[in-house]
């Protein structure tokens, strides 16, 4: 496998970051901030470059190119696999309840057989991530993992894109399909936030849409402890996620608020907060929220028993990147740590990350973590 990488940013234009000149890649990766989609000239040159290739991206809240965090800027990584076939199929939903029937509908698609790993990209607003992946879970082999993550906006949680075969489209999910024996896929998804205050029980919701806990507003306690941040909802939300667990379970799931409803009393979350599940605030920890995104890194790389790792593909959720603020490179420098100089890093802050939790598990949605997808041609 080989890797290339640009970037485009408003006052230096296109400029090669690392790698000779594929113009045999099979696959781009784009991750551009939302004020940059609508410059056609900016964009109207990859398919050019790369004329063989399945071209993807999304809006990001920040992009990532190898050790750097930056905001409005295009990140372009084009991959040349030696042994692997790829391939791409996209489809566009209505409303959220279109979610699962997408991801079904997505995986349905694929060709199965030799179909090593799954890879998609969704839009961030209109989607709900728990039944994409549902969606795509009932339509796949069991065998078959998947991994990617939600578009962002930025904090502005007001409109997301998604790059299918070089055009910007909005409502759209991306998927990626990698086969063949010689490809290796690791992945992980590790968090670092602190529970506070007391678990609550849900006792009103409709899968991603919250009403009531402990038979009381959702809202209202959830505007009782932010306090002073309660007015920069939705947006503080993400200072302050929802741990949910199930009964019975010790294993919690982060949900970040994406909307309120003052006139209905109502929150929604990029997946499902269930009726019967219990429900914590959380809170930021600097040191552990790195440490996480460390930790992230050692598992996707372990999980694949390589000398080394060709490429990495980091989805971290906008919720780190605002808590972390001036920081916020240090988690990327904690993965580049582990991973050594040999590793093409790219990846953006998402509304959303989508991976089991470490290798075996189940896929799920996530918010707050940093995940990590890892790949190796052998």
């Amino acid at each position: 496998m080989k890797t290339e990488q640009n970037r485009w940013t408003t006052d230096g234009g296109w400029q090669k970051e690392s790698g000779e000149s594929l113009v045999g890649a099979q696959m781009v990766l784009v991750f551009a901030g939302s004020s940059t989609i609508n410059n056609s000239d900016v964009f109207s040159r990859i398919s050019s470059l790369y004329p063989h290739a399945h071209i993807i991206g999304c809006t990001t809240a920040g992009e990532i190119q190898d050790t750097e965090v930056r905001d409005d800027t295009v990140s372009l990584t084009a991959i040349q696999f030696e042994h692997t076939k790829i391939t791409c199929v996209q489809t566009n939903v209505g409303s959220v309840n279109d979610s699962y029937k997408a991801g079904a509908y997505l995986a349905g698609q694929l060709e199965q057989d030799g179909l090593a790993h799954v890879f998609v990209l969704s839009d961030g607003l209109k989607v709900n991530g728990s039944e994409l992946v549902r969606g795509l879970g009932s339509q796949l082999p069991e065998n078959i993992t998947v991994t990617g993550g939600l578009s962002g906006d930025g904090a502005r949680f007001q409109e997301t894109h998604v790059m299918f075969e070089g055009e910007w489209q909005r409502d759209s999910i991306v998927v990626l399909g990698l086969y063949g024996p010689h490809i290796t896929v690791g992945y992980a998804s590790l968090g670092g936030w602190d529970p506070f205050g007391p678990e609550r029980l849900i006792t009103k919701s409709d899968a991603n849409t919250l009403f009531e806990l402990d038979g009381k507003s959702a809202l209202e306690l959830y505007r009782s402890y932010l306090g002073d941040h309660a007015e920069e909802l939705p947006s503080a939300g993400l200072l302050f996620p929802l741990a949910i667990r199930a009964s019975g379970s010790k294993k919690q799931i982060v949900r970040t608020v994406l909307a309120i409803d003052d006139e209905k009393q109502s929150m929604t979350f990029a997946g499902d907060v269930p009726e019967g599940h219990y429900a914590q605030l959380m809170k930021a920890n600097f040191d552990r929220l790195v440490d996480g995104a460390i930790g992230a890194a050692r598992t996707s790389s372990e999980s694949i028993a390589v000398d080394h790792v060709d490429l990495a593909i980091l989805i971290s959720c906008v919720g780190r990147k605002l808590v972390l603020k001036q920081r916020i490179e240090e988690e990327i420098e904690g993965v580049r740590d582990v991973f050594g100089d040999k590793t093409t890093l790219t990846g953006f802050y998402s509304y959303g990350e989508i991976s089991p939790f470490i290798k075996g598990a189940s896929c799920e949605l996530h918010n707050q973590t940093m995940t990590i997808t890892t790949l190796c041609e052998q």
